[in-house]
């Protein structure tokens, strides 16, 4: 398998992570990526101090050049800039992943077109958006790029309270498809592929016996860690036959179903 170094044809690859100003998923992909050699751009829209913070721990700890990128991605401006500031700063950009998101639990009953429409303008649109923006500057490089969209394991199995937001992230595997074939035409280099996490990041609040619920939901019966979204992109960075492809990363749960039942050969 090709190293990073050797996809990109550079030493140290440019890679923009949306949403990776906190530590969250996000931030676990550019730090990663930034232990393999890559010059990073983190982007944050309300968490510049964590985002300036985590940019000097990559510095002090992997020697990375990085920059801080700030944007509302509800903005339909920002995503091109965003790229554009990224692009100005390097020269280049190697790796778009696409992170950022916003989820919040709503009931059916309440949900309104405008929090319908912010779902869309944030997961998908900015996705779109951005994607478009270094698509069209990796057209241009002889070595294409590596885009990543961040989806969601469970748009297949979708959950309660949750109505608003899985139709946005159901228009990123749509997304992730169309623009691995439209950027391809452009540069047979460009890649485009997305990722399906599942649970790998538990909110601090969680009590100790829902994390074993959610454990026990998967079958490898356990949480999972950004750092196996992060591994993830490494390979869809490295693997260079690889395209159009939405690669679930969440321990079996978009296959099991735990519900109990045990329904054999000899059943009925």
């Amino acid at each position: 398998m090709p190293t990073l170094k050797e996809v990109f044809q550079i030493d140290h690859p440019v890679a923009l992570v949306t949403g990776s100003g906190s530590p969250r998923v996000g931030r676990a992909v550019a730090t990663h990526l930034a232990k393999l050699g890559c010059r990073i751009a983190l982007h944050a829209n309300t968490s510049m101090t964590e985002a300036e913070k985590g940019a000097a721990v990559i510095r002090d700890q992997h020697g990375s050049e990085v920059i801080v990128a700030i944007g509302a991605l509800d903005d339909p401006l920002v995503p091109e800039q965003l790229v554009n500031d990224t692009h100005r700063h390097f020269g280049r950009i190697d790796i778009l992943v696409n992170s950022a998101a916003i989820w919040r639990p709503t009931r059916l009953e309440q949900i309104t077109a405008a929090e319908i429409r912010n779902y869309f303008d944030v997961n998908a649109t900015a996705t779109f958006l951005c994607a478009r923006a270094a698509g069209m500057i990796m057209a241009d490089q002889s070595s294409g790029g590596s885009i990543i969209n961040i989806g969601d394991w469970a748009t297949v199995r979708p959950y309660l309270d949750h109505a608003a937001y899985f139709p946005s992230k159901g228009a990123v595997e749509a997304m992730t498809r169309s623009l691995a074939v439209e950027l391809a035409h452009r540069n047979p280099s460009i890649r485009v592929n997305c990722i399906l996490p599942g649970p790998v990041l538990l909110a601090e609040d969680v009590t100790e016996h829902y994390a074993r619920q959610i454990a026990e939901s998967t079958l490898v019966q356990r949480v999972g860690h950004p750092q196996h979204v992060a591994h993830a992109v490494q390979f869809l960075c490295e693997n260079d036959f690889v395209t159009g492809v939405c690669l679930p990363v969440d321990g079996g749960r978009r296959i099991f179903a735990p519900d109990g039942l045990q329904i054999g050969a000899n059943s009925g």
